[in-house]
């Protein structure tokens, strides 16, 4: 689940478009115009919502955990346009205390429900359902939880111990109460998404996994709750990870467009060694550069390209700590090697002051430009 936050209800029953606040018509974005939108604060009210919804009508869930920004905003949006006019549209707005280790950030997160039911309902939202931890975990903490096996192991698994075990339970259990036919998930938290994933195909959930790409900040930062804890400073920091990945990327393609050239170009090695008896060292270089561009566009060359954007962060005021580098496989989160072909994941984390940030950006190796 996403870890952008908030907390219990404040509110309960219908939002009138009229009155203003977060059920003013003029910010409702669903189809067909303004239209009743109900803050679920338990179970039963939820109930009681979809089995008021049209006959046939599919219906959509994006799980957060409240302070709502533009990266939500876009996944209900998605949602609404997947699900149509007709369909039902559930944001959920829960802080889960089972995804949070000793000494992270669950006090610190903000809780803003007034202004989540406001973007929920201006993205298309048809409800907030926005239950107690009491609500979603009686009698304390479930006795009986999923288990993230060796994936949940991995990066963010390692830095965070547990943290995936908490989140595909609460996440199976918002299946279970929403029951929807999609849920839709950012890939900005691409480990979170594959995990889902294969839990999803593991337990023979029926439900469609949506990923929708990451929304990122004029200056390249990718989208979180937790920007709102960056000083100035800690920005300027805090955009070596978008930078790393853009140079990574920017390798990768300028390796598939040399890769290309030597596919459509007669380069060898012996028109190199020609070129050069000729006198000719500049077009032998590029001769030679050609030749060895036939093969795929290499990973190593891709994370050496994202460090060396970040080797600067130790000197950087205040200091960027980096936590991990990794280009991954999206099916398992292991790293792939240098020969490797096919869809990529290359994720970052670090730390700037007390702010943990993660990034990622998905890359396809093996194809040319052409």
């Amino acid at each position: 689940m996403s870890a952008d936050t908030d907390g219990g209800p404040t509110a309960r029953g219908t939002l009138d478009p009229a009155a203003g606040g977060p059920g003013d018509p003029v910010a409702d974005g669903r189809p067909g115009g303004p239209r009743p939108f109900e803050l679920a604060p338990a179970k039963d009210d939820l109930d009681r919502l979809l089995k008021r919804r049209s006959p046939g009508a599919r219906v959509a869930v994006v799980m957060t955990m409240g302070a709502l920004h533009e990266g939500h905003a876009t996944l209900i949006r998605a949602a609404r346009a997947h699900v149509g006019g007709d369909g039902f549209v559930i944001t959920t707005v829960f802080v889960n205390p089972l995804q949070f280790g000793a000494g992270e950030d669950l006090d610190r997160y903000p809780r803003t429900l007034e202004a989540d039911l406001r973007t929920a309902r201006a993205a298309g939202a048809d409800t907030v359902f926005a239950p107690s931890a009491d609500e979603v975990y009686p009698g304390g903490d479930p006795q009986v939880t999923i288990a993230a096996g060796p994936m949940g192991g991995r990066y963010e698994g390692a830095v965070r111990p547990g943290h995936f075990d908490g989140m595909l339970t609460v996440v199976a259990k918002l299946l279970h109460l929403t029951r929807p036919d999609a849920a839709f998930f950012g890939q900005k938290d691409a480990q979170q998404l594959a995990l889902v994933r294969r839990m999803v195909r593991d337990l023979n959930f029926p439900v469609e996994i949506v990923g929708v790409p990451t929304v990122r900040e004029d200056d390249g930062l990718a989208l979180s709750s937790r920007n709102r804890y960056l000083s100035a400073a800690d920005r300027r920091t805090a955009l070596l990870l978008s930078r790393a990945l853009f140079a990574a990327r920017d390798r990768l393609g300028a390796q598939h467009a040399l890769r290309a050239r030597a596919e459509s170009a007669p380069a060898s090695e012996a028109r190199a060694a020609g070129l050069s008896a000729l006198g000719e060292p500049r077009l032998a270089a590029d001769a030679h550069a050609l030749a060895c561009a036939s093969g795929p566009a290499g990973a190593d060359a891709v994370r050496a390209a994202a460090l060396d954007v970040l080797e600067v962060g130790d000197r950087t005021d205040p200091p960027l700590a980096l936590d991990y580098l990794a280009l991954v496989d999206p099916a398992d989160f292991t790293e792939v090697p240098d020969g490797f072909t096919g869809d990529a994941v290359l994720a970052v984390a670090a730390r700037v002051g007390t702010t943990r940030l993660i990034d990622n950006i998905h890359l396809t190796f093996g194809a040319t430009s052409g």
